[in-house]
């Protein structure tokens, strides 16, 4: 029994043998591919170099539908994963209709960017739509749309996008110019359309510019009338949106209706006034109350921005006749002219007894008294020269100039003058028998005083002559 099994493992360890017999059997194969690569090596490494530049890419990545519309696609991809040592040089974009395979490339120049809009196309048609990478290996396999595109724009619920500032009332003055531009979204382009208060639009006042974006509200001088609730709607393809805003346009008030005096007493006044006929298309914010004397006629404002419509005047001064007026105001301002009290307010003297204090009265009288001195001048013969001093007294004192003792008097050669208590003497072109003695008096009804100084008139020298 031993010995029967032993040829089994023998015969198992043939079968081995064989299936490695079977195995050398295709071996001479790939010995016989070395082979040629043995006799030419030189030409084989040069091929594996080649080859991978002449590779073309893969395909590109990510192709789908950027927009469209009645008679063009855009479409947009990214470059592909596996670009080589060739580099990618563009892209051609293949279309058919659907139900065929007639591919026809749109682009007649390589694109290089990663974006194309296939236009010309006609509506209602679907299009399947593929993108080839090209290099110098070739083409690459092409990424195709999963699904045919139909050319048609895309509905897009039209929605208005109203400015916030435009979602309060939006007020505005009269003669201002009013533009409003209200952006908005839907395609195709829709239908924009305006109303005023429900009702249509003045063109001869309004004037609505629309745009593929936003509509315009323009009113070149803006009106009271203008004012209003107007409605913007915007219609898709049986889609519709609509948004309003509020115009208000306003002017300065008018004056109050009346204003009367109710009461006087003391330095005090009560007046009264009514509200004004027109507010200027808005809320009156206040009052400015101004009051005038009779004997000036000049306007002074006591009250600014006051709310209420009565109001007490005081500090009045005693003995005066007053007349007031109003004003009204809003948020454009005060209004133009004021509604004036048809009575006056006097302000009656009360009996009181005046009775002035006592004052004993300072005495300003004071004898003549040089507070400036006269000083000794020299000059030169025909350069004319002044002599200056000062004095002070009360009652004004007379000044009087002398030469030598002698008074000068109205000699034209000599020119006097005393302004505030300065008093100079002018001598014109002196000669050589101009020189002396020179003094100056001054007297009132306290006394007199006087100062004198020496003035030397010199030759002109020989060279000067000469």
């Amino acid at each position: 029994m031993p010995s029967k099994p032993a040829p089994i493992k023998k015969a198992a360890k043939k079968e081995p043998e064989k299936k490695e017999e079977t195995a050398p059997e295709p071996a001479p194969e790939p010995a016989a591919e070395p082979a040629p690569v043995e006799e030419a090596p030189a030409e084989a490494a040069p091929a594996e170099g080649e080859a991978p530049a002449e590779e073309p890419t893969s395909a590109p990545v990510d192709l789908f539908v950027e927009d469209k519309n009645d008679n063009s696609v855009t479409i947009i991809w990214s470059q592909p994963e596996t670009i080589g040592d060739s580099g990618l040089d563009g892209y051609v974009i293949e279309v058919c209709k659907d139900g065929t395979e007639d591919w026809k490339a749109v682009n007649e120049d390589l694109q290089k960017s990663s974006r194309y809009v296939i236009k010309n196309q006609t509506t209602g048609d679907r299009l399947k739509i593929r993108v080839v990478a090209v290099n110098e290996g070739g083409r690459s396999p092409p990424v195709t749309l999963p699904e045919p595109v139909l050319v048609k724009e895309v509905a897009d619920r039209p929605k208005v996008r109203l400015p916030r500032f435009l979602r309060q009332r939006y007020v505005a003055q009269v003669g201002e110019k009013v533009n409003l531009t209200v952006p908005f979204t839907g395609k195709p382009k829709p239908e924009v359309s305006w109303t005023k208060n429900g009702a249509a639009l003045d063109p001869k006042r309004v004037n609505i510019r629309s745009t593929d974006r936003d509509s315009i509200l323009f009113i070149r001088a803006a009106e009271r009338d203008d004012s209003g609730v107007y409605e913007m709607c915007l219609k898709v393809e049986g889609f519709e949106d609509k948004a309003s805003l509020t115009l208000q346009i306003v002017e300065l008030p008018g004056p109050p209706a009346s204003v009367k005096i109710v009461d006087t007493w003391g330095f005090n006044v009560a007046l009264e006034w009514t509200a004004p006929k027109d507010n200027g298309n808005t809320e009156i914010t206040g009052y400015t109350i101004q009051k005038a004397d009779k004997k000036t006629g000049d306007w002074f404002t006591v009250l600014e921005h006051y709310h209420r419509l009565n109001a007490t005047i005081s500090d009045l001064i005693m003995g005066n006749t007053y007349k007031f007026r109003v004003f009204s105001e809003n948020k454009c301002g005060m209004s133009e002219s004021a509604a004036v009290s048809k009575e006056e307010a006097k302000i009656l003297k009360t009996g009181i007894d005046y009775k002035p204090p006592d004052y004993k009265e300072h005495d300003f009288t004071e004898a003549p008294k040089f507070t400036t001195s006269l000083s000794d001048r020299a000059t030169t013969v025909g350069y004319s020269t002044k002599l200056l001093c000062s004095v002070r007294g009360f009652p004004k004192p007379k000044i009087e100039w002398m030469k030598n003792q002698m008074i000068i008097g109205d000699d034209p050669k000599f020119r006097q003058i005393c302004v505030q208590g300065i008093c100079s003497l002018e001598i014109r072109k002196p000669g050589n028998f101009d020189g002396g003695v020179y003094s100056c008096r001054a007297k009132n009804d306290h006394g007199e005083a006087i100062i004198s100084c020496k003035l030397d008139v010199k030759p002109v020298p020989d060279a000067d002559k000469k």
